[in-house]
């Protein structure tokens, strides 16, 4: 098969400094590129993890078409080392729409829900699974 890995998820912006102070700061990802489209109109930023560039965000600034509110998305999930420490880092910086507690699988692996800038759903997620977090 020629798919090999997922490059990157594009997230709806209604303004790109906020999106990308917002994914730097809150998620720790690093600004890679600015970019304005061939159509002149669409700024597109992409960010990823320090020391990694095997999967990228893609922050979209300037679409005009219709996209539910949550995005034709449901989320996007990073993997953690320590979910209760992410859980209080995230209640210290006041994020919009934190859950009201750190959910946990039957099989152990817990997360939790916030919402970026734009109210996309970010989910935090600490896996039981091998390799996970790696």
């Amino acid at each position: 098969m020629a798919v090999r890995k997922i490059e990157h998820v594009g997230i709806h912006s209604g303004n790109l400094e906020t999106s990308i102070e917002f994914y730097t700061k809150v998620i720790g990802l690093e600004h890679l590129e600015t970019i304005t489209h061939t159509n002149g109109i669409i700024r597109l930023a992409f960010l990823s993890f320090p020391g990694s560039r095997a999967t990228e965000i893609e922050l979209i600034e300037g679409y005009d078409g219709d996209v539910h509110p949550e995005g034709l998305v449901h989320h996007v999930a990073f993997a953690v080392d320590d979910i209760e420490e992410e859980y209080e880092r995230l209640a210290g910086l006041g994020v919009a729409a934190l859950d009201s507690e750190i959910t946990r699988l039957p099989n152990g692996s817990r997360y939790f829900f916030f919402h970026g800038p734009d109210g996309e759903s970010i989910e935090f997620f600490q896996s039981t699974r091998g390799g996970q977090t790696q």
